[in-house]
């Protein structure tokens, strides 16, 4: 099976890289906007880092390999979004609590994603299996070019304080070396 089908022999779409920065007291989720299916760049400007909550107080950023990823992300949103007010905006709470419901939804458990998702206090990665992690160092990065964000914010932190100025670089890297990231970055603050 190529690299681009998924188990059911259908294309799967390629889309992001989202990378977390925590410095100091600042948190800095980055996403890039491109959404590839196969070869091809079927939109380069998705947006999918966004505020939720009540009063966008959390960031989240969203990475999977499924063609309905959006919808998902959506549903997932509204999900933390109600563990949020559950938990009086305890995040991390909140989170552990999503990844059960994500874990033993029917339709979601078969998304094969994660996200990163933060608060003034939290950087947390959450997947599908019912993990919530804390990043070593206060960095996080997922989807197709997370690997390449990760390495370079990693070499960055030593040289560069700003969670932003690192975000962009990590980005900027990725975005040269993974054919599936692209240079429209969308970058939120907690």
């Amino acid at each position: 099976m190529d690299a681009n089908d998924n188990r059911h022999g259908l294309t799967q779409w390629h889309s992001t890289t989202i990378i977390g920065v925590k410095r100091d007291d600042k948190i800095v989720i980055a996403g890039d906007g491109q959404v590839s299916m196969g070869n091809t760049v079927m939109k380069p400007n998705a947006k999918k880092v966004r505020r939720i909550g009540e009063g966008g107080k959390v960031v989240a950023g969203f990475a999977g390999a499924t063609a309905d990823a959006f919808t998902l992300f959506e549903r997932l949103e509204r999900k933390l979004e109600r563990k949020l007010e559950q938990h009086n905006g305890q995040l991390l709470r909140a989170a552990v609590e999503l990844t059960k419901d994500w874990r033993t939804d029917k339709y979601l458990r078969n998304l094969e994603a994660l996200m990163i998702v933060a608060d003034k206090e939290n950087l947390l990665v959450l997947t599908g299996n019912g993990d919530v992690l804390e990043p070593e160092g206060g960095i996080a990065a997922i989807g197709s070019g997370g690997n390449y964000a990760l390495s370079a914010a990693k070499a960055l932190v030593d040289y560069e304080t700003d969670a932003e100025t690192i975000a962009r670089k990590a980005m900027a890297v990725a975005a040269d070396v993974c054919v599936f990231t692209n240079g429209n970055v969308t970058l939120e603050t907690v």
